[in-house]
């Protein structure tokens, strides 16, 4: 046996602890910090009170997390591509006031009514995420202005024509059986507002993983002018992604007001950040190319289970926007060490 054969008992350990930190390397590029904190948190808050793990509380929770998981897989989307939309709270308030409004004069207290009232409110719901997603997508495509310009002037212009709308009341007197049956109701003892959210968020996930849109999207958020020169429509499909980001909340504000019971003029006001925040902590660069499905709907629970326990902890509301700022911090300082991660190993040769 020749001598370059044989390693030292020191040289063994070395590539032991190499490849050991290639292996944690890897795991943090590809998986991030969420899920062990995630755990972290949710034994923490278990610990601190035995409700939290209940039934009856998990399932409050999960009701409550359907608008915001559909707003953030649209914002998902938007960062993928390397921009973000600023503007998905105003279209929430201005979709409830607007549907709320169609569905009252449909109705009008008429119980033969309540079917094409709510597929009336639902229409123009719709109607309203596809003007200000296009509003959005063709300043961004076309004009070339950034996201965070394009995004905050149509948020201020869409929540002043709400205020105008509704003259800042709420809106009532919808059908009794939107209300009890999507906003509160129950199918085999799961919730209706979770079984609607359900398929919309398997569409989502294959319109990004198994279609040729989300591969453009991808690449756009990877480089968009090397998209470009390959072919790829990049104002077509930016276009289409904030389109689809307007849409997925004006559905959720369509649910928000069937579990509230009136269109609210209020609503949507810490969304933006919210959903900005999951996406991010969930795995989606702020650079762009990078996001998905699942570390969304993780991202999701992380922050709405955040707020349930500290309000199990009976923490006010000022301490739950100090902790969902950290949160939003935590989050791009995670993304920034994957993307380190990402680098070293490329640079070392190693596949991720």
């Amino acid at each position: 046996m020749s001598t370059t054969e044989v390693k030292s008992p020191a040289a063994a350990v070395g590539g032991v602890r190499k490849e050991s930190r290639q292996y944690w390397l890897r795991f943090f590029s590809n998986v991030g910090p969420l899920p062990p904190l995630l755990l972290v948190m949710v034994v923490v808050f278990a610990l601190a009170n035995d409700r939290f793990l209940q039934p009856d509380n998990l399932l409050s929770v999960s009701q409550q997390s359907v608008a915001l998981l559909l707003i953030s897989l649209g914002q998902m989307l938007v960062l993928v591509t390397g921009g973000f939309d600023l503007s998905v709270g105003a279209t929430v308030a201005l979709s409830s006031v607007v549907s709320a409004t169609m569905m009252q004069k449909v109705y009008g207290g008429i119980p033969e009514f309540v079917g094409q009232s709510m597929i009336m409110g639902f229409v123009v719901c719709i109607a309203v995420g596809l003007v200000v997603g296009l509003a959005n997508g063709l300043g961004v495509a076309f004009l070339k202005v950034n996201p965070f310009i394009v995004t905050l002037a149509t948020a201020t212009i869409v929540t002043g024509v709400t205020l105008v709308f509704s003259g800042g009341a709420t809106v009532s007197g919808l059908p009794r059986d939107y209300i009890v049956g999507l906003g509160s109701g129950f199918t085999l003892g799961v919730p209706n507002l979770v079984l609607v959210a359900l398929p919309i968020l398997v569409i989502v996930f294959v319109l990004l993983k198994w279609t040729t849109f989300g591969r453009h999207l991808y690449a756009i958020g990877g480089n968009a002018l090397a998209a470009k020169t390959a072919g790829i429509q990049v104002r077509r499909n930016l276009i289409l992604t904030y389109a689809i980001c307007a849409v997925l909340a004006s559905i959720a504000a369509y649910l928000l007001t069937a579990r509230s019971g009136s269109g609210q003029p209020t609503f949507g006001g810490a969304f933006a950040l919210q959903s900005i925040t999951a996406a991010v902590i969930g795995g989606a660069s702020l650079q762009g190319g990078r996001g998905g499905v699942g570390g969304t709907v993780l991202g999701v629970i992380f922050i709405m289970l955040l707020g349930n326990g500290m309000n199990f902890m009976r923490l006010d509301t000022n301490m739950q926007s100090i902790a969902l700022g950290l949160a939003l911090v935590l989050a791009v300082l995670a993304d920034r060490l994957r993307a380190s991660a990402k680098a070293r190993l490329i640079a070392k040769g190693v596949s991720s």
